[in-house]
């Protein structure tokens, strides 16, 4: 059982490891030994998560999703299989606290009195601009 938050938990037998080899530093053992992991959940009939999480994760996770509404996440930058193991559940592990937090509501304010200001001060500016270019209308007593 892998505790995400204290009201989700995950049990093992939902996530799918697979070993593969990795690629990278490694010596001889790189063609020989399958140390990176290949971790699938299955968020979509996963009864562990609460719905609006599942519906909160299938939108963070992005490319990692498949049609089928599976995580895959692949975990390859240590040399053991372990510590690539435990990698990539602390990765899914973290994803999934992430989609549990409930995105802050915005609430709507009106415009701030000082920008109202700079707004009339920038309108009353260019029209002064526009009334200086008018050009002078010809003066009466003037001969011509």
């Amino acid at each position: 059982m892998i505790q995400i938050t204290p009201t989700i938990a995950i049990d093992d037998s939902e996530i799918q490891e697979e070993f593969i080899r990795a690629s990278g530093p490694g010596g001889q053992n790189i063609n020989k030994v399958s140390t990176a992991v290949q971790l699938r959940f299955d968020v979509a009939n996963s009864a562990s998560l609460p719905d609006e999480v599942r519906e909160r994760l299938l939108r963070l996770a992005g490319r990692r999703i498949s049609k089928d509404g599976v995580l895959i996440i692949h975990a390859g930058r240590f040399r053991t299989q372990d510590r690539n193991r435990q990698d990539a559940i602390d990765r899914l592990v973290a994803l999934i606290r992430k989609a549990s937090e409930r995105p802050k509501l915005r609430h709507r304010r009106g415009p701030t009195l000082a920008s109202k200001r700079r707004r009339f001060d920038a309108k009353r500016r260019r029209a002064e601009t526009k009334r200086r270019r008018r050009s002078v209308p010809p003066a009466d007593d003037q001969p011509c």
